[in-house]
């Protein structure tokens, strides 16, 4: 009976979940931590592109799965915020000339860095595309709002209080309780409850996706929004084209000549002067006389869209 329920994606790869870096699982030796700057060093004298990513709940394994995506594409530094914001100031003391240091303001929270020196649209795909199922773990702040459909449950009548607490309607059909309307369990933004979480472990539903989270884009000393990737040459020209048109009807409005109205200034006293110019008899000028010619005789231009196909026995011979 539970296979009449709508399924939601469930994942077959266990995965740890943490919330700390991975590389603060446990203390750095001296020499580890030397090679550690090395190599972030390296790392920014090399890649003029980074993201800057988040990777609250991601597993281990997740994360080792998109280094293996991004092999020779890019690479994955994660590390303290502590000894990440050393390193950067670190790197630029030794290259003044270097803009690197605004990333150290970047350094807050569970985030890493992606560097690469390839596009970084393709990074992107990648880096967002590697995302896994989860379940709503109890008081974890909800990342999406969590809808249950309604339906079977697969629960026996003898459970019907516990879904009376969350004040979700059912009935009673074969033998089993079944949601009569779709229910809003979980808002996001919210933490998760005991019995938000009970019900949904209990209905088989992982309602949340977890994955990088990119939240800033460094080109070549820019430091921006990773939003700013969604704009792309098409929307670039159609803002353009908006704003042109806007300026245009504006420049008409206020009759002041600007570069995005002249050529419909022009169009508009093109056709103030022919408007006279066809009343009168003794006056025209080249460009007239085919609308002139018209009003005098438009049947001369009825044939004038051009004929069809000549005759079989013409065409033939």
């Amino acid at each position: 009976p539970n296979s009449q329920r709508p399924k939601f994606h469930h994942s077959s790869v266990p995965f740890p979940y943490h919330t700390t870096k991975t590389t603060a699982t446990m203390p750095l030796s001296a020499e580890r931590k030397a090679d550690y700057f090395t190599r972030m060093k390296e790392l920014l004298a090399t890649y003029s592109k980074l993201f800057v990513i988040e990777i609250e709940n991601v597993g281990s394994m997740q994360l080792q799965q998109t280094r293996i995506a991004l092999r020779g594409r890019a690479e994955v530094l994660m590390g303290k915020n502590t000894m990440m914001r050393k390193c950067i100031r670190e790197f630029v003391e030794e290259n003044p000339e270097s803009p690197v240091a605004q990333l150290e303001s970047c350094c807050r929270g569970n985030v890493g860095f992606v560097f690469t020196n390839g596009d970084l649209g393709e990074i992107r795909e990648v880096l967002e595309s590697n995302v896994r199922p989860a379940p709503a773990r109890v008081g974890s702040v909800a990342p999406a709002d969590v809808v249950v459909p309604k339906g079977p449950t697969g629960c026996d009548p003898g459970q019907t209080a516990f879904f009376q607490t969350l004040q979700i309607q059912t009935k009673i059909t074969r033998g089993q309780i079944e949601m009569t309307s779709d229910t809003h369990l979980i808002t996001a933004g919210e933490k998760v409850t005991a019995s938000q979480a009970a019900l949904l472990q209990k209905l088989g539903i992982e309602p949340f996706t977890y994955g990088m989270t990119l939240k800033q884009v460094y080109d070549s000393g820019s430091l921006f929004d990773a939003k700013v990737l969604d704009i792309t040459d098409d929307v670039l020209a159609a803002k353009f084209v908006a704003a042109l048109n806007a300026i245009s009807k504006l420049s008409l409005a206020l009759n002041m000549p600007t570069e995005a109205s002249v050529t419909h200034s022009i169009a508009n006293a093109f056709k103030a002067i022919l408007s006279v110019t066809v009343e009168l008899d003794k006056y025209t000028f080249e460009k007239a006389e085919t609308y002139k010619a018209y009003l005098a005789d438009p049947s001369a231009f009825a044939g004038s869209g051009g004929g069809g196909g000549g005759g079989g026995d013409e065409a033939a011979a």
